[in-house]
Formats: structure tokens, C-alpha cells, sequence
């Protein structure tokens, strides 16, 4: 059952320990401060991710909430630096993703929440797919117009979150389709994600669970319209 008085989520901690790693990008820092990012930011995080796969379930049963330590829904705060030329050694904010369970065999839209001092989105969708599904999800724009005209323009998704990918996409609809097509800017997304911007202090608040979960389900009909594209359950 929801409440709007259910304990916050997050405190104010784990926007302080993200700050101060900001400042003190260094493996001896982090060292020295691991046990506050244990309990800062390390277990409210997957206390988080334990809790929304309760309502997740009500959403889809193909999605899953994974609170492991490692290897689950919560990103890993080392930054891989191999290709990078940013050797900072970690990563300045929380990445949450609620995968599909065909996730490892198919490239499949998931759940994402981000935490970072000054900036927190919640988002559902697909990220990079390659060339030949994103092929297809236009294909599928295409073919379907009213279809992703109810997932992408009209409630629950309108109101509560927008198409994102705009500032990344392509510089003109790919020559395969139609330029003049009504979902011609869609057509040149690289990534078919909705996301909704919140605040800092929405993500301290009480009853930020619920409104995670809102957003999610508002996300519902493009998960559904991602997923049947893509062959794979919702």
C-alpha cells in the first residue's frame, strides 16, 4: 500500500559524500571515506532498489529490481578509464537501472533513475541501440504512427515526461525514411528513452518511491511499444 508519509528514500548525506568525492576524485579519499559511502550512499541505494521491485512486479514481471552489491541494478561507482582521457577513478553520482530480464541475450528497454548533486532524472526507454534495432523502432514509428502517438504524446506519458535523446540526435532523418514524416524529429533519435527532471530535494523528499513509481508507469506505454517492436515481453 503507498503512503506519502513513508520515510524518505535518501538523505542529504549521500548529495554530501557525491560532493565531496567531486572535489576529491582520488582512490586514497576514497579510501579513507569508504564507510561513508557504505552508508551514505552504497546501502540506502540498494535499501532503494529492494523496495521498487515490489511495486516493479505491478508494472512488469519481465523487468527486475536487483539489489545486489555487485552486478545488480545498481551501477558500479568505478569508472572504467581505458579509453578515457579523464582518469578520474570514480563516478560522481548514483546510476540505478531496472533491466529486462532478456537484458544479457537482447538488447531490451529498461528502467533508470540518476542521482547527482544538482541533477536527478528518472527515465524509461531503450539507450544506444545499435544501427539495425534502431532501424526497426523507426520502422515500427512508421508503420504504427497512432500507436506511438499514444505512448509518446497523450497521458500518462504527456504530463509526466518527455521524449529525451533530442540533443544527441542525428543532424537529419536517416535517408531510408521519410523526411517529411509527422515523427520525422522522433525518426532522428539515436536513443527512444521518456525521462522526467526532478530536483534534489524531490529525491530527499518523503514519498519519492511513489513518485518514482509514477513516473515509471507513466513510461508504461512506451516500454509496451519498445518491447513488442523488439520482440521481447512486457
Amino acid at each position: 500500500m503507498r503512503t506519502a508519509t513513508e520515510a524518505p528514500s535518501f538523505g542529504p548525506e549521500l548529495f554530501a559524500f557525491l560532493n565531496d568525492l567531486r572535489d576529491h576524485n582520488d582512490r586514497d579519499w576514497f579510501a579513507a571515506n569508504k564507510a561513508r559511502y557504505e552508508a551514505d550512499v552504497l546501502e540506502p541505494a540498494l535499501a532503494f532498489v529492494e523496495d521498487f521491485g515490489f511495486r516493479l512486479q505491478g508494472i512488469s514481471p519481465h523487468l527486475r529490481a536487483d539489489p545486489r552489491r555487485t552486478g545488480g541494478s545498481l551501477f558500479r561507482i568505478y569508472r572504467d578509464t581505458r579509453f578515457s582521457k579523464d582518469k578520474s577513478p570514480f563516478k560522481t553520482h548514483v546510476g540505478l537501472h531496472f533491466r529486462h530480464v532478456r537484458a544479457k541475450d537482447a538488447h531490451a528497454p529498461g528502467f533508470y533513475l540518476h542521482l547527482e548533486p544538482g541533477r536527478v532524472f528518472a527515465g524509461g526507454g531503450i539507450w544506444h541501440p545499435d544501427t539495425p534495432l534502431a532501424n526497426r523502432i523507426r520502422d515500427a514509428i512508421v508503420a504504427r504512427p497512432d500507436r506511438w502517438r499514444a505512448a509518446t504524446r497523450r497521458p500518462p506519458f504527456a504530463g509526466v515526461m518527455e521524449l529525451g535523446g533530442r540533443d544527441s540526435a542525428l543532424k537529419r532523418v536517416p535517408s531510408s525514411f521519410d523526411k517529411a514524416h509527422e515523427f520525422a524529429d522522433d525518426l532522428r533519435l539515436k536513443d527512444f528513452f521518456g525521462w522526467a527532471t526532478l530536483s534534489q530535494e524531490a529525491a530527499l523528499a518523503p514519498g519519492f518511491l511513489d513518485r518514482y513509481t509514477t513516473i515509471c508507469e507513466a513510461a508504461t506505454p512506451l516500454m509496451r511499444f519498445l518491447c513488442d517492436t523488439l520482440d521481447v515481453e512486457f
